[in-house]
């Protein structure tokens, strides 16, 4: 009886894990705009303390980075993006790559990179929410 009572009464879909206004590529861009900030401060400070602690929050920012790009790559896109756009897996590599050349640089080139490779993919998934 009991089970009946708390059983769901609506029956929902969705081709992610919840309904996809939580996924959105800004949250990677944004942190690889931080990546790219800390390298151009990295650059007029060569003070070893500063330089020391921008390094972990540059690397930090980068892993966040690389985690919102796979998310949108495992959890979001799906066969028929894939199927429109078969550029995007090596699109996704791609910036994961860049993302990972980034952490391991001080070059703010490394970081624009990056941050071109993101812009790509969010121009894709942007396209992808309109269809």
């Amino acid at each position: 009886m009991l089970s009946r009572l708390f059983a769901p009464k609506v029956k929902v879909s969705a081709h992610c894990d919840l309904p996809c206004g939580v996924y959105d590529p800004a949250q990677a861009r944004i942190e690889a705009e931080s990546v790219k900030a800390v390298q151009e401060k990295m650059a007029g400070n060569d003070d070893p303390h500063f330089q020391a602690r921008a390094t972990v929050i540059k690397e930090q920012r980068a892993e966040l980075a690389k985690h919102h790009v796979s998310v949108l790559w495992s959890d979001y896109f799906k066969a028929p993006h894939f199927e429109k756009y078969p550029e995007l897996h090596q699109l996704v590599n791609d910036a994961l790559k860049a993302l990972s050349a980034a952490k391991g640089s001080t070059d703010p080139a490394t970081g624009q990179k990056a941050l071109d490779y993101i812009a790509q993919i969010d121009k894709i998934f942007w396209e992808t929410k309109k269809a």
